[in-house]
Protein backbone atom coordinates (compact mmCIF):
# COMPACT_ATOMS: atom_id res chain seq x y z
CA UNK A 1 0.00 0.00 0.00
CA UNK A 2 1.71 3.61 -0.75
CA UNK A 3 1.60 5.86 2.15
CA UNK A 4 0.97 8.53 -0.62
CA UNK A 5 -2.45 7.29 -1.25
CA UNK A 6 -5.91 8.85 0.25
CA UNK A 7 -8.21 6.83 2.40
CA UNK A 8 -11.82 7.35 1.24
CA UNK A 9 -14.80 6.87 3.49
CA UNK A 10 -17.81 6.48 1.47
CA UNK A 11 -21.12 4.58 2.27
CA UNK A 12 -21.87 0.92 1.29
CA UNK A 13 -22.96 -0.03 -2.63
CA UNK A 14 -24.62 -3.02 -3.69
CA UNK A 15 -22.01 -3.88 -5.62
CA UNK A 16 -19.55 -4.18 -2.30
CA UNK A 17 -21.38 -6.90 -0.73
CA UNK A 18 -18.93 -9.43 -2.20
CA UNK A 19 -15.95 -8.19 -0.91
CA UNK A 20 -16.95 -7.27 2.15
CA UNK A 21 -18.32 -10.51 3.01
CA UNK A 22 -14.59 -11.61 2.06
CA UNK A 23 -13.11 -9.25 4.13
CA UNK A 24 -15.27 -10.00 7.49
CA UNK A 25 -14.96 -13.65 7.02
CA UNK A 26 -11.03 -14.17 6.06
CA UNK A 27 -10.61 -11.81 8.91
CA UNK A 28 -12.39 -13.81 11.50
CA UNK A 29 -10.71 -16.87 10.57
CA UNK A 30 -7.42 -15.35 10.36
CA UNK A 31 -7.83 -15.08 14.31
CA UNK A 32 -9.27 -18.09 14.96
CA UNK A 33 -13.10 -16.68 15.92
CA UNK A 34 -15.34 -17.94 12.62
CA UNK A 35 -16.93 -20.10 14.91
CA UNK A 36 -20.57 -20.61 15.13
CA UNK A 37 -22.78 -17.62 16.86
CA UNK A 38 -20.77 -14.74 15.10
CA UNK A 39 -21.65 -13.20 11.82
CA UNK A 40 -19.35 -15.46 10.34
CA UNK A 41 -22.29 -17.91 10.14
CA UNK A 42 -24.27 -14.69 9.31
CA UNK A 43 -26.54 -14.90 5.94
CA UNK A 44 -26.55 -11.00 6.12
CA UNK A 45 -22.88 -11.01 5.85
CA UNK A 46 -23.73 -11.65 1.94
CA UNK A 47 -26.26 -9.25 2.13
CA UNK A 48 -24.84 -5.99 4.00
CA UNK A 49 -26.03 -2.76 1.27
CA UNK A 50 -29.68 -4.53 1.88
CA UNK A 51 -29.08 -5.16 5.88
CA UNK A 52 -28.40 -1.53 6.03
CA UNK A 53 -31.24 0.06 3.99
CA UNK A 54 -32.72 -0.33 7.48
CA UNK A 55 -33.80 2.80 9.43
CA UNK A 56 -31.21 3.78 11.76
CA UNK A 57 -28.55 2.05 10.41
CA UNK A 58 -25.66 2.70 7.96
CA UNK A 59 -22.50 1.31 6.72
CA UNK A 60 -19.20 3.01 5.57
CA UNK A 61 -16.77 0.88 3.38
CA UNK A 62 -13.03 2.32 3.25
CA UNK A 63 -11.51 2.68 0.34
CA UNK A 64 -7.47 2.90 -0.10
CA UNK A 65 -5.67 3.44 -3.43
CA UNK A 66 -9.33 2.49 -4.82
CA UNK A 67 -9.06 -0.79 -3.10
CA UNK A 68 -11.77 -1.98 -0.28
CA UNK A 69 -9.85 -2.39 2.61
CA UNK A 70 -12.94 -2.70 5.16
CA UNK A 71 -15.92 -1.61 6.40
CA UNK A 72 -18.16 -0.77 9.09
CA UNK A 73 -21.53 0.32 10.32
CA UNK A 74 -23.77 0.80 12.60
CA UNK A 75 -27.25 -0.75 13.55
CA UNK A 76 -30.54 -0.35 15.28
CA UNK A 77 -30.33 -4.11 16.72
CA UNK A 78 -33.72 -5.91 18.05
CA UNK A 79 -33.63 -5.25 21.96
CA UNK A 80 -31.26 -2.26 22.41
CA UNK A 81 -32.78 0.69 24.39
CA UNK A 82 -33.73 3.17 21.64
CA UNK A 83 -31.27 5.58 22.64
CA UNK A 84 -28.74 2.64 21.70
CA UNK A 85 -27.53 1.14 18.54
CA UNK A 86 -24.84 -1.17 17.97
CA UNK A 87 -21.43 -0.98 16.56
CA UNK A 88 -21.47 -4.17 13.69
CA UNK A 89 -19.43 -5.55 11.14
CA UNK A 90 -16.16 -3.32 10.98
CA UNK A 91 -13.08 -5.50 9.96
CA UNK A 92 -10.07 -4.86 7.66
CA UNK A 93 -7.95 -6.41 5.51
CA UNK A 94 -4.44 -6.95 7.26
CA UNK A 95 -2.29 -4.63 5.31
CA UNK A 96 -4.74 -1.86 5.90
CA UNK A 97 -4.58 -2.42 10.00
CA UNK A 98 -2.20 0.15 12.12
CA UNK A 99 -2.92 3.47 9.86
CA UNK A 100 -5.74 4.65 11.28
CA UNK A 101 -8.12 2.90 9.20
CA UNK A 102 -9.90 1.95 11.96
CA UNK A 103 -9.51 4.97 13.71
CA UNK A 104 -11.52 6.88 11.04
CA UNK A 105 -14.09 4.03 10.32
CA UNK A 106 -15.19 4.39 13.79
CA UNK A 107 -15.25 8.45 13.83
CA UNK A 108 -17.48 7.85 10.95
CA UNK A 109 -19.87 5.50 12.48
CA UNK A 110 -19.96 7.36 15.98
CA UNK A 111 -20.68 10.73 13.92
CA UNK A 112 -23.48 9.30 12.12
CA UNK A 113 -24.94 7.52 15.30
CA UNK A 114 -25.11 10.75 16.90
CA UNK A 115 -27.24 12.30 13.54
CA UNK A 116 -29.46 9.87 14.00
CA UNK A 117 -30.15 10.80 17.41
CA UNK A 118 -28.60 7.75 19.07
CA UNK A 119 -26.64 8.58 22.43
CA UNK A 120 -24.76 5.06 23.25
CA UNK A 121 -22.93 2.43 20.74
CA UNK A 122 -23.05 -0.77 22.22
CA UNK A 123 -20.39 -3.91 20.88
CA UNK A 124 -20.23 -7.18 20.93
CA UNK A 125 -16.51 -9.23 20.35
CA UNK A 126 -14.19 -11.58 21.41
CA UNK A 127 -10.79 -12.24 23.14
CA UNK A 128 -9.67 -13.06 19.81
CA UNK A 129 -9.81 -9.69 18.32
CA UNK A 130 -7.51 -7.61 20.89
CA UNK A 131 -6.45 -5.18 18.33
CA UNK A 132 -9.89 -4.23 17.61
CA UNK A 133 -10.95 -3.95 21.44
CA UNK A 134 -7.78 -1.93 22.30
CA UNK A 135 -9.45 0.48 19.66
CA UNK A 136 -12.83 0.27 21.04
CA UNK A 137 -10.96 1.40 24.57
CA UNK A 138 -9.81 4.21 22.91
CA UNK A 139 -12.50 5.91 21.70
CA UNK A 140 -13.70 5.55 25.30
CA UNK A 141 -15.84 2.05 25.51
CA UNK A 142 -16.83 0.11 28.99
CA UNK A 143 -16.61 -3.63 29.26
CA UNK A 144 -19.90 -4.95 30.36
CA UNK A 145 -20.70 -8.30 32.62
CA UNK A 146 -23.24 -9.63 30.11
CA UNK A 147 -24.75 -8.43 26.82
CA UNK A 148 -27.31 -6.16 25.62
CA UNK A 149 -30.31 -6.39 23.24
CA UNK A 150 -30.58 -9.97 21.22
CA UNK A 151 -28.13 -10.18 18.50
CA UNK A 152 -28.39 -13.47 18.33
CA UNK A 153 -24.38 -14.06 18.55
CA UNK A 154 -23.92 -16.45 21.65
CA UNK A 155 -20.19 -17.07 20.02
CA UNK A 156 -19.52 -13.01 21.12
CA UNK A 157 -18.66 -12.94 24.70
CA UNK A 158 -17.29 -9.57 24.80
CA UNK A 159 -19.58 -6.44 25.52
CA UNK A 160 -18.95 -3.18 25.31
CA UNK A 161 -20.93 0.12 25.82
CA UNK A 162 -19.96 3.80 24.79
CA UNK A 163 -21.86 6.73 24.96
CA UNK A 164 -21.72 9.52 22.26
Amino acid sequence: MKNDSVLQIRPIQPKDNQILAKIVRSSLAEFGADHPGTVYFDQSTDALYELFRKEGSCYYVAEYNGEIVGGGGIFPTEGLPSDTCELVKMYLVPQARGKGFGKSLMQHCLQAAGKLGFERIYLESMPELNQALKLYEKFGFEYLPSPLGNTGHFGCDVWMLGKL
